[in-house]
């Protein structure tokens, strides 16, 4: 592999976005769940609830923090990276950006202080609906960031004079053919993560024995959430995989491993692509299921790798990412399905108790969300190589002149850092876990204000 310009601004960006994707994925649906435990409180005022939004809130605020300043990091690199893109692109991702900076990040801005410090200082009408704000804040963020990224992958909307871009059609822009499908896989994966997050903590607690009552309350919803959100996450997967063919056929030839265009095409379950060969080596294969899964029917076309000439993204950690992807994601249906049978079991107890086997289990899944999120991450952005602009412009044409030593020298840097980061992250989240500070309730009055606890 050549380190030139190109590769190594590659790899930077993708070591970057990877580091900052992890906390946005747990921060969109952990706030919703924060929501829910507020809304329980209030409506049962059983001070369990507030136990778990207390000790949550200090997870999802470390989390915040560590999302907000790894995004403007990221978000350098267009002009340090890729300044070719800013100036192509930038009178279409310049205002998405934007619009995610006011409509977003300000709302989460303004209501944050009040959703972490506002406990007995607000009425709790004011504090729940500050949660909500920032929830919706966390959502709105995602939204603008995924229908820009989908453009990339999708572009509508727009003409090209003088070598870039100008929108003729916002709407179209915004709502391009993959964001649909796009927003509610994310959506759909974030809920997955903070639900696997939330019940590996959870199981931590119970084997350290360090649980709160809130310990079983959060634990019961997330796993509830995990059992639901999964299915949908495959039908929303398939949905995904059918838009994908139709405007990103490269891709997908990349993800099965289909070298040649053929009908009836066999599923490879696993094997070890070769793109020199043009083939995949100790390939185990299903017949005709590719075809079925892709097209809904067994003799369905398929466009191979080979008919795309070079552009075609490359196969091997395409193929790997993707059967990662299904391969964690199918371990948490299982797992989520099975614990939520065991505690719909235990439904009329308030504690939980679980085989330590199970928790065991859980309690390695913890950071499951992560591994899908990453890897699903990867077949998309991989997956668009060598395009930029699906289709329209190339990665090479918009890198960076900056000589490679310069930039192999941050990119060293940004590694050392962010794995300082992650390390330090994963081992407050389990001090947090095995030292709950005891909270005390505060006193609400019948008209809903709060009062000051001590």
């Amino acid at each position: 592999m050549d380190l030139d310009a190109l590769m190594l601004s590659r790899i930077q960006f993708a070591a970057n976005i990877s580091f900052h994707i992890l906390f946005p994925t747990i921060t969109i649906a952990l706030c919703w769940f924060l929501l829910f435990f507020r809304i329980r409180l209030v409506r049962t005022r059983d001070p369990a609830w507030e136990e778990a939004y207390y000790f949550w809130t200090k997870v999802f605020a470390l989390t915040f923090a560590l999302g907000v300043v790894s995004g403007i990091v990221m978000s350098f690199q267009f002009g340090t990276n890729w300044p070719g893109f800013m100036e192509k692109t930038g009178n279409i991702s310049g205002p998405l950006l934007g619009y995610e900076v006011l409509t977003a990040f300000f709302l989460e801005a303004s209501f944050l202080g009040i959703m972490l410090f506002g406990r007995g200082r607000v009425s709790e009408r004011v504090h729940l609906t500050a949660t909500f704000l920032v929830a919706l804040g966390t959502t709105l963020s995602a939204f603008w960031i995924l229908s820009l990224n989908s453009w990339m992958q999708t572009p509508a909307g727009y003409e090209i004079v003088d070598g870039q871009f100008i929108p003729t059609d916002w709407f179209a822009v915004v709502f391009n053919p993959s964001f649909p499908y796009r927003f509610a896989h994310k959506l759909l994966a974030s809920a997955l993560t903070a639900s696997f997050l939330i019940a590996g903590l959870c199981a931590w607690q119970l084997l350290k024995g360090t649980t709160t009552n809130g310990t079983h309350k959060a634990m019961r919803a997330a796993v509830a959430t995990a059992a639901v959100v999964m299915p949908l996450q495959f039908i929303a997967g398939d949905l995904h995989g059918l838009n994908t063919l139709e405007h990103q056929p490269a891709k997908v030839a990349a993800m099965e491993g289909v070298w040649e265009t053929e009908r009836g095409a066999p599923l490879t379950l696993f094997g070890f692509p070769d793109e020199d060969a043009a083939t995949t080596h100790f390939a185990i294969k299903i017949p005709k299921m590719a075809s079925l899964i892709l097209t809904h029917d067994m003799d369905g076309e398929i466009a191979g790798i080979r008919s795309f000439g070079d552009g075609h993204p490359p196969v091997a950690p395409v193929f790997y990412a993707f059967r990662i992807m299904v391969g964690v994601g199918s371990l948490m249906l299982l797992v989520s399905a099975f614990t939520a049978y065991r505690l719909w079991r235990q439904r009329r107890e308030k504690r939980i108790t679980l085989p330590r086997p199970l928790l065991w289990v859980l309690s390695a899944m913890t950071f499951s969300g992560w591994l899908a999120t990453l890897s699903g991450w990867y077949v998309t952005e991989i997956g668009r190589q060598p395009f930029v602009v699906y289709g329209l412009v190339r990665a090479g044409e918009v890198a960076t002149t900056v000589p490679p030593p310069f930039i192999g020298l941050t990119l060293v840097a940004y590694l050392l850092v962010y794995g300082l980061l992650l390390v330090t992250y994963v081992g407050v989240l389990k001090y947090m876990a095995e030292n709950p500070v005891k909270h005390a309730p505060v006193p609400v009055t019948s008209a809903g204000l709060g009062k000051a606890g001590v």
